[in-house]
């Protein structure tokens, strides 16, 4: 069994902030009580022996769960792999992180929805949950078994870094994923005008002569798929949300009562076009970051609900890709392990964004959205959950991360407020910063 003791509990799910006892027997939430005696414990523990933790000057709320992260597997192990990106999920207080689908083979088969979701448990970190494609190949023509990959196991679809350019195609797709229940996440880009730009059209990318990105091509196509939504009924999740219309998009489409919901990155919340040097390719992403005022637009969305939830949108590379000069490099920043650090630094201390918003968006409503346990801990739940030091500093080297990947904009930077300890079905995953052995 264990203690914590007069930790501050953060569960937006039962609407609680406030100081907690919380014990922890059998991999579930037993009981949370604000105050208890230590003779009341041992004789819930009838007789177990009892592991006591000291939370006072800590947070402890359920794990975070990511519902956009890019593991590479199968494939691309060179990059990521299934263990070493749960390894770094739990290590970055991430519990459960959905897998996307643009592997090589990209999941559009049952069998390789199973393989992903087989490799996430005998990895024994985070859980591991695969989205499967939208199209076969991802091709953008024809649709997958979306039935049949349900049944293997996907919590999602997604042609993520791919947008579906043929509108018919997508309306089909939210139409016949009804039948399952599940969402189709939307990768928001016109190809058309993206082109081959390099970040976001602005006088950034004019004062560095490189070929931009004009912020329509996200918001045309949340346009599209929010009318496609609205006409279909369909469950529609608009991934890596980067400019001020779109948020003004997902706002008239709620007031409409569209079934839609929107993640934001925390790059796009911390960072902006204006903080890329061509030396620094770790800050070259899709979507671009965006200016002052889109992100902005981002804080104050997610600050009132318009944009649900907070998503990583982890994308390892390795060292020689992104060591290549800045046009040629891959898109994509590796943020597990740093991410829930980076928004507390940055948003929560300077008072951008409560503390208890972060958590409702990183963890209880992608558990409501998606259907996935966790989310919570209600009494009776798996104990999935994160302990939090928000004095706890740790400057971010190379050698002390578990990914594979090092593209991340913190390399040699000292972050503050980290996960000291998280468990996954009451089965302790990481202390003190170091992963654990996983019981089998």
């Amino acid at each position: 069994m264990w203690w914590l003791k007069d930790v501050w509990v953060i569960d937006p799910s039962q609407k609680i902030s406030s100081p907690q006892n919380v014990l922890i027997q059998e991999g579930k939430v037993l009981e949370m009580v604000s105050s208890i005696t230590e003779e009341e414990v041992l004789n819930k523990a009838q007789g177990e022996e009892v592991e006591t933790v000291n939370g006072q000057g800590k947070f402890l709320f359920p794990g975070l769960i990511d519902v956009h992260t890019h593991l590479r597997e199968p494939g691309q192990e060179d990059k990521e792999d299934i263990f070493s990106g749960s390894r770094a999920a739990v290590r970055g207080g991430f519990t459960t992180i959905l897998a996307m689908a643009n592997t090589q083979p990209v999941i559009d088969k049952r069998a390789l929805a199973e393989f992903v979701r087989l490799q996430g448990e005998r990895a024994g970190y985070a859980h591991v949950l695969p989205i499967g494609t939208v199209t076969k190949g991802m091709h953008g023509q024809e649709l997958v078994e979306m039935a049949d990959m349900k049944e293997g196991g996907v919590a999602a679809f997604s042609d993520d870094g791919k947008n579906i350019q043929n509108a018919e195609v997508m309306r089909l797709a939210l139409e016949y994923a009804k039948l399952t229940g599940l969402a189709i996440i939307s990768h928001c880009e016109d190809k058309d005008l993206a082109g081959d730009g390099l970040m976001r059209r602005g006088l950034a990318s004019g004062r560095m002569g490189l070929k931009g990105i004009p912020a329509s091509a996200e918001s045309v196509v949340v346009a599209r798929d929010v009318i496609l939504a609205e006409e279909t009924g369909g469950k529609l999740h608009l991934a890596h949300i980067s400019t001020a219309e779109s948020v003004e998009l997902i706002r008239r489409a709620k007031a409409r009562g569209v079934n839609v919901s929107a993640e934001v990155n925390p790059h796009h919340l911390i960072l902006c076009d204006e903080d890329i040097r061509l030396t620094d390719t770790a800050l070259k992403v899709n979507p671009p970051l965006a200016s002052k005022e889109d992100r902005e637009a981002l804080i104050a969305g997610l600050c009132d609900g318009t944009i649900d939830m907070i998503a990583t949108d982890h994308a390892p590379h390795t060292q020689a890709e992104k060591s290549r000069p800045f046009a040629e490099a891959p898109f994509g920043i590796a943020s597990l392990e740093t991410a829930l650090s980076a928004v507390y630094q940055y948003l929560v201390l300077p008072g951008k964004i409560s503390w208890e918003r972060v958590i409702e968006a990183w963890s209880c409503l992608p558990a409501q959205r998606f259907g996935l346990s966790g989310g919570t801990l209600k009494p009776g739940t798996g104990a999935d959950m994160v302990l939090f030091d928000p004095d706890f500093r740790e400057v971010i080297e190379p050698a002390s991360l578990v990914s594979k990947a090092r593209n991340t904009p913190f390399l040699g930077k000292t972050l503050q407020g980290f996960p000291v300890m998280v468990w996954v079905e009451g089965r302790l995953v990481q202390k003190n910063r170091v992963v654990l052995q996983p019981e089998h």
